[in-house]
């Protein structure tokens, strides 16, 4: 059976993924840490759309949880054509008082997994010469990121990782498309402490940013940034140096830096 895997699935962006594949007649795979909303979403999903969702509870920032989940989809005998790597998150924290395991925790989630699926599941994308995959970046891959440094990291990492895979896959019909946003809504800003920068930007929502994604992945494109206001950003650090764009980006990062 095709399915559509999508990881971080009971977050803002990830329950607006589920609910465009379901609305589009995908079967759903979806993975989070929490089987109580994992259920409620399920639910809701095959009741409101008539399709399958199955679910499956890993914590991420493990590689035996992730190995765990294709375990899963190879002793169901899912075929995963399209493949949503949602789960993520950050930490607004002096790079001098930061948990450092919290940190390493995060480079698990945000890289270390993301990597893992896209490479698994790829094989039998290539193997079927059909599939997407949306690997969830951010505009804070292109800039360095002073008092978030770790997640800014993360996600320039995400960005390279995923334009280099689409260009070595651009001879197939499979396509990986790296999404780019700004703030959205969603629990982001609670678990990264980071309610400064958010209060200087509007946070647009989950759902809308779904959508544009979920359309420049079946256009085939490689890197997505939404809004205006975000494309500027990635693209007026070109005409400074690096150390006056790590300046801007900390004064949006931290009050009085």
């Amino acid at each position: 059976m095709n399915v559509t895997l999508i990881t971080g699935a009971t977050g803002g962006l990830g329950v607006a993924f589920a609910n465009i594949y379901a609305r589009e007649k995908h079967n759903l795979l979806l993975v989070s840490t929490s089987e109580n909303k994992l259920k409620d979403l399920k639910n809701e999903i095959e009741n409101k759309y008539g399709v399958t969702a199955d679910y499956i509870t890993a914590d991420l920032s493990q590689i035996n949880e992730c190995k765990k989940v294709f375990d899963y989809t190879q002793e169901k005998g899912y075929f995963v054509n399209n493949l949503i790597n949602g789960a993520g998150f950050g930490d607004r924290t002096d790079f001098k008082d930061m948990d450092v395991d919290l940190q390493i925790k995060m480079v698990n989630v945000n890289c270390n997994a993301l990597l893992y699926f896209t490479r698994v599941f790829l094989t039998d994308m290539l193997k079927n010469n059909e599939g997407r995959i949306i690997n969830v970046g951010s505009i804070a891959g292109f800039v360095p990121g002073p008092y978030m440094c770790t997640y800014h990291a993360t996600k320039a990492f995400v960005l390279n990782l995923g334009e280099s895979i689409a260009h070595e896959i651009r001879k197939s019909k499979v396509r990986l498309l790296t999404l780019c946003p700004g703030p959205f809504v969603s629990g982001f800003v609670g678990k990264a402490g980071n309610d400064y920068t958010f209060q200087k930007i509007k946070p647009v929502p989950a759902e809308k940013v779904a959508e544009f994604a979920y359309k420049k992945s079946l256009k085939g494109k490689r890197v997505a940034v939404y809004g205006c206001g975000n494309k500027l950003t990635v693209f007026a650090p070109r005409f400074f140096s690096r150390k006056f764009v790590a300046s801007v980006s900390a004064g949006t990062l931290k009050k009085g830096d």
